[in-house]
């Protein structure tokens, strides 16, 4: 871990737009769950919804840019010895190690100037990372915006139809929720697993803000809601199961009868 600025100095007007930026977000999911479900969907059922079209918005808007930053902006620099790019702290056993095989571009949302290259170099001040293209984080986010973001969006069509209140249809709805939360928990882990393993060199908790809003808050919600998602679905697919058992016991009996 690395020292940086005060609580009160690190906030700033491109931090006041990045937390705005994520709340409009959650507005927009909370909007669309209003106008989009029945009046008489059950609170649990709605709280998902909104989860999973925040989980969508998120990975295709916000992690989206992370990636096109990644692949499309950079600075052209004739040595990278220098970077802390190189070497990528995924690859520390290699010492000649370049994005996409290029050692004169440097890639990453810190070599922008748009709004979301601001907004990622900010998130960037509480782990570095996120400003580079580093390839832990850029592998794990390709799968999340072509895999989890078209996921999430699926599961929030399925509970628009009604998939999750319809007997044996809710099947297909937790049998997704369940692939979904699973892969948000393990793509969370493996966010912070390298970090963890090598001293967290990349992180800034010297700050509440970072500490506390970017690294723990912003990245629990990746946590709590997949792990109730899981429960959800543990009892529902329980309940199925002793429902189906059931069926088959009594069944079972007027045979014998």
């Amino acid at each position: 871990m690395f020292t940086s600025a005060s609580s009160l100095s690190a906030v700033d007007t491109v931090t006041i737009f990045s937390l705005l930026s994520a709340l409009s977000l959650l507005i927009t999911a909370y909007l669309l769950s209003a106008g989009l479900l029945p009046a008489s969907t059950p609170v649990k059922l709605r709280i998902l919804y909104i989860w999973h079209l925040f989980d969508c918005l998120i990975h295709f808007l916000f992690e989206g840019s992370f990636l096109y930053h990644c692949f499309f902006t950079y600075t052209s620099t004739t040595t990278t010895t220098s970077s802390p790019d190189y070497p990528h702290p995924a690859s520390l056993s290699c010492s000649r190690v370049y994005f996409l095989n290029d050692r004169h571009r440097l890639y990453g949302s810190r070599y922008g100037t748009s709004p979301t290259a601001r907004l990622w170099q900010e998130y960037a001040k509480a782990d570095r990372r996120w400003g580079t293209a580093d390839l832990t984080i850029v592998s794990l986010e390709l799968l999340t915006v072509f895999a989890a973001g078209p996921l999430a969006a699926y599961v929030c069509e399925l509970l628009r139809k009604g998939e999750a209140r319809r007997g044996g249809g809710s099947g297909k709805f937790w049998f997704w929720a369940t692939v979904l939360a699973t892969g948000e928990l393990y793509g969370g882990f493996m966010t912070f697993a390298p970090e963890w393993l090598s001293g967290s060199t990349n992180l800034d908790t010297s700050s509440a803000m970072y500490k506390w809003v970017y690294l723990f808050f912003f990245n629990m919600l990746w946590v709590w809601f997949p792990t109730w998602v899981l429960y959800e679905a543990y009892g529902a697919i329980s309940f199925a199961f002793a429902r189906v058992d059931g069926d088959a016991a009594r069944a079972e009996m007027k045979k014998r009868l």
